[in-house]
């Protein structure tokens, strides 16, 4: 026992701790590593205050989040250019959170997030990401966008949001009861900074739009002496790690949402690690993207976070790409990323603060619209109805209702869609091999879906005294499917018909037996061996020579007719 236990460990260590090979090259390409790092730290810059105030959070939040997530999801993660820390699909889980039960259950929920991701790192559910349909991830990401979008309302009209559960509801609300003469002023910041941010990439594509632009519109605030809220003061510290206060009295309400943010968590970073490794082109053997340990370190990252005061963090697929983009080889780079952030919280939170809210809903806006890849949407919605359904299905459950029940939704409809494909393709012929021998051939999935309507039309010749049913092609078979082909020989022989089977995979025998079919052969020989010869044939040529020769089930059910 203490082996097993032994080698367990060793399993886990091997699969999800640091290695020598995730800094591999290191001594070549840490300058190229010192630069990605430095352009990913400034772009998050803004990104992490704006997702920590559009959270409800604060912005400090989100400056712990990308420090803290961003250093143990670098360290201990699975991917090699990942980016982590606030994201704005989990601000969308977060607001109702923090309306409901306040600030400090945040750091709870963010607590048992994480060991649950920890727990799916260690059982090994790292690869079931792959089973996400690609319309269900443009949809979730088009529905994100929108709800960030709108999330931005009140800073870009400079009015309190009004209150409610539903983002649309909320900007609609905000927008109609602002007061546009103090959201004049506003709107202007906004649109400042969506132009630099438009415009910065024509001039010079390594220029940080979104910080340019907030140091602009914040110099503007300050010399034109506008009225426009602002972030406030910050702390010029790292909070010290702390587990006081929490809400433990709400903790089965919280099993819920912990749940939620863990799915959330686990799904996005996944896919924005996928993305990653394929943007990062080919790699030495050895240093591709990791599942479970991407989920462990993401699961750790966001326990962390928690216990400094931060949000639960995930992999943060824009800012990954623009590491990627930036020439990161090694996790240096989003460890430096947060060094920076870092920087930013001891030396220059007095200036932080003086960041007007408006500016930051500027990046987020942006942000949100560069989320949605056109082409992509154009793609999925012409590419099929089923594919557009769950487009369409996901991006307005995740507007209307929730990002889990709507990635729920997507899936399930999926699955009914591949399933209906799957019995479509499904077939069953008939044909007259000579007189009163007939072939039956299944072709495709003999399962649940299918099973109903394979059989149902079949036309079986007047005067045929044996059936061979040939199974070769049947790829898939289920209980169902094997029900109602035990249902089928039943019939059959009470009307007077042998049945014999051909080509049975091996695979398949079980089932058969099991389910009644290989009973419903072997009655009328009283045979007990489900591989006999005389009722499941390898030859097509066998099988009718025997049953030119084999009495009829009418003829074995009467000996006096013999």
């Amino acid at each position: 026992m203490t082996g097993v236990v032994s080698r367990h460990w060793q399993s886990i260590g091997r699969t999800c701790l640091p290695r020598r090979t995730d800094y591999f090259g290191l001594t070549r390409t840490w300058r190229l590593d010192l630069v990605a790092g430095l352009t990913v730290g400034i772009v998050a810059l803004p990104l992490a205050l704006g997702f920590g105030v559009t959270s409800g959070l604060g912005a400090a939040a989100g400056l712990v989040t990308a420090v803290i997530a961003g250093v143990l999801a670098a360290v201990f993660g699975g991917s090699r250019f990942q980016v982590s820390g606030p994201t704005g699909a989990m601000t969308v889980v977060l607001v109702p959170i923090v309306s409901e039960f306040g600030r400090n259950a945040v750091i709870l929920v963010g607590i048992l997030a994480g060991l649950m991701v920890i727990v799916m790192a260690l059982t090994h559910l790292g690869k079931l990401v792959a089973y996400v349909p690609w319309p269900v991830v443009e949809g979730f990401t088009l529905g994100i966008a929108t709800i960030i979008f709108l999330q931005q309302v009140p800073s870009a009209v400079n009015s309190p949001a009004f209150e409610t559960d539903n983002t649309l509801w909320m900007a609609i609300q905000t927008a109609v009861h602002a007061d546009w003469s103090a959201a004049v002023p506003s709107l202007g910041i906004v649109a400042i900074v969506i132009a630099v941010m438009f415009i910065s990439p024509k001039i010079h594509p390594r220029i940080p739009g979104s910080l340019v632009g907030v140091v602009v519109a914040t110099v503007l605030v300050i010399v034109a002496g506008l009225d426009i809220s602002l972030i406030g003061a910050l702390p010029t510290s790292l909070a010290a790690p702390s587990l006081s206060g929490l809400p433990l009295q709400e903790l089965g309400s919280l099993i819920g949402p912990a749940l939620a943010v863990a799915v959330l968590c686990a799904i996005e970073s996944l896919l924005s690690a996928r993305v990653a490794d394929q943007m990062g082109g080919r790699v030495p053997k050895g240093l591709a993207w990791e599942p479970d340990r991407e989920l462990f370190g993401q699961g750790l990252a966001t326990v962390g976070s928690a216990i400094f005061g931060g949000m639960p963090a995930t992999g943060a697929i824009a800012r990954t790409a623009v590491n990627v983009r930036a020439g990161a080889q090694t996790r240096l780079a989003a460890i430096i990323h947060a060094v920076i952030l870092l920087g930013v919280v001891y030396f220059a939170a007095p200036l932080v603060g003086l960041i007007p809210l408006a500016a930051l809903a500027g990046v987020l806006i942006m942000t949100s619209i560069r989320m949605v890849e056109r082409h992509a949407a154009r793609s999925v919605l012409r590419s099929s109805h089923s594919d557009a359904a769950l487009f369409v299905l996901t991006a307005v459950c995740t507007l209307a209702f929730d990002l889990i029940l709507a990635v729920e939704a997507g899936l399930v409809l999926a699955a009914f869609f591949a399933l209906r494909q799957m019995a479509s393709r499904s077939t069953s012929e008939v044909t007259e091999l000579e007189p009163g021998i007939v072939s039956l051939k299944v072709d495709g999935s003999l399962f649940f879906a299918a099973a109903p309507t394979i059989f149902a039309d079949l036309a079986i010749p007047d005067g045929t005294r044996a059936v061979i049913v040939r199974l070769k092609d049947v790829q898939v078979l289920d209980a169902s499917g094997a029900a109602q082909m035990a249902d089928l020989i039943s019939n059959l022989r009470s009307r007077g018909v042998l049945v014999l089977l051909k080509g049975v995979q091996d695979r398949h025998h079980h089932q058969l037996a099991v389910l009644g079919v290989i009973a419903a052969i072997n009655e009328p020989y009283g045979w007990e061996d489900p591989k006999s010869v005389g009722h499941v044939f390898g030859d097509l040529d066998e099988a009718i020579a025997f049953a030119r020769e084999a009495p009829s089930a009418t003829e074995l059910s009467n000996p006096e007719l013999l």
